[in-house]
């Protein structure tokens, strides 16, 4: 029987985290990216969150950002055909010896930090390191379930966007719309831009 090739063995080691469930919570975020050595502080993100829409926003922002010269990083999910779609600098996806390299520092600062982390804060941690590395002008991040706590919400951020907000998993965020609203709109930091999406009065109340 023939091994498993390095990414093969990654990506199974990598997708078996899905098995252990979803995590809401930063603190196993915060101290993976501390023993990474703080890589979400060396870039200027741009984090889109909201219901609808975050995907192709994120990735429309991304392009636009390419056709005007800035060197841009895109980080969203799911990816539809291989995994390095999820993280693209400069509009490419991650190679296969970029995601090997990469999972393996996470593993790595995981064992140094004593964390166990989760699929999403694992692929959300391999961005950041890439990120980094890679010296971008822009990080666009599409944020995943909610945005309070998120994973991505620890990243340093130039600017926030938000798409319309609806009804969406409200066994966890709330089961009315200012609730989740308030769950998204933790994203916003003071004294840092934002904009958003015409909004239902109820969500723009809350905004």
């Amino acid at each position: 029987m023939r091994a498993a090739s390095p990414l093969a063995a990654t990506l199974r080691d990598l997708f078996a985290r899905q098995r252990r469930g979803m995590r809401l919570g930063l603190d196993t975020m915060r101290r993976l990216c501390a023993a990474l050595g703080q890589p979400q502080r060396r870039g200027h993100a741009i984090m889109v969150a909201g219901t609808n829409g975050k995907g192709s926003t994120a990735a429309l922002l991304a392009q636009a950002l390419r056709q005007g010269g800035a060197r841009c990083g895109l980080y969203s999910s799911p990816h539809l055909l291989r995994f390095g779609e999820r993280i693209q600098i400069g509009g490419q996806p991650l190679n296969a010896s970029a995601i090997v390299a990469l999972y393996a520092d996470v593993c790595r600062a995981s064992r140094r930090a004593h964390v166990d982390p989760s699929f999403f804060e694992a692929t959300t941690a391999m961005a950041f390191l890439a990120f980094a590395a890679a010296r971008l002008d822009f990080w666009v991040l599409e944020v995943g379930l909610g945005g309070r706590l998120d994973a991505t919400n620890v990243a340093r951020r130039r600017l926030c966007l938000l798409t319309p907000i609806d009804y969406d998993h409200r066994a966890i965020l709330g089961a009315t719309l200012a609730a989740i609203a308030a769950e998204k709109a933790a994203i916003l930091r003071p004294g840092v831009a934002a904009f958003s999406a015409v909004q239902r009065p109820a969500v723009a109340a809350v905004l």
